[in-house]
């Protein structure tokens, strides 16, 4: 049987087929600190995961890697049945990049079986990438079609207003698109979404009144 380190070689090997120099040093001049980066657009990525079988070694090793594909596969072959809570606390304590949240979140965050509990805790840390994440899973739930009861959306907007008041960009945009799904369930939560706004678009703060009115508007585009 062949060792992770002999499969993360040949994953490795794959990915230096398709290095893109061009897209791997316009990701480091946007900041992209990784040591390696191969510069590989994500579907080419995806599809080489495809010839590999979920397992957890495997992708828990991919994800230590400094490497930004092998971080981006990791969520693609990391079983959720594997995958605990405490575990998905050191992914996103280990994140240096917003990519790296929106692809955990998208290829794994999203399927595991407790993301409706884990998503209010994470946006309610003060740390960045755990509210980064817990927007962008939320954003995610609530387009597949998860309902808020009262309790819950008023904690919601709690903490969405709260993040767009003072979060750091990248998390007020997260929360701003999580309101906004929040909003594209029905008439009626557009509608309750819309009178909580109205506080923010008179903050004396011109880039949250911005915020919220974007907000607004993209609320009355979609009816």
């Amino acid at each position: 049987m062949e060792s992770i380190h002999e499969t993360i070689k040949g994953i490795k090997a794959k990915f230096r087929l398709f290095m893109n120099g061009v897209v791997a040093q316009s990701l480091r001049d946007k900041g992209l600190g990784y040591k390696l980066i191969f510069g590989i657009e994500y579907p080419r990525i995806k599809e080489i995961a495809s010839e590999y079988q979920p397992d957890h070694d495997l992708a828990q090793a991919l994800w230590k890697e400094d490497i930004r594909e092998c971080k981006i596969m990791a969520g693609l072959l990391q079983p959720v049945d594997a995958f605990c809570p405490e575990i998905a606390d050191i992914w996103i304590e280990g994140m240096r990049y917003p990519e790296e949240a929106e692809y955990a979140v998208m290829n794994l965050f999203r399927r595991l079986p407790y993301a409706s509990e884990a998503v209010f805790r994470w946006m309610a840390d003060e740390r960045e990438y755990f509210q980064l994440c817990g927007y962008l899973l939320m954003a995610r739930l609530l387009m597949k079609g998860m309902k808020l009861n009262e309790r819950a959306e008023a904690e919601f907007f709690d903490q969405a207003f709260t993040a767009i008041e003072g979060g750091t960009p990248w998390v007020r945009r997260a929360a701003s698109s999580a309101l906004c799904k929040f909003a594209l369930q029905s008439r009626t939560q557009a509608k309750r979404l819309a009178r909580q706004l109205d506080a923010l678009r008179k903050c004396p703060d011109e880039e949250i009144r911005s915020v919220a009115e974007e907000i607004k508007n993209e609320i009355e585009y979609s009816f």
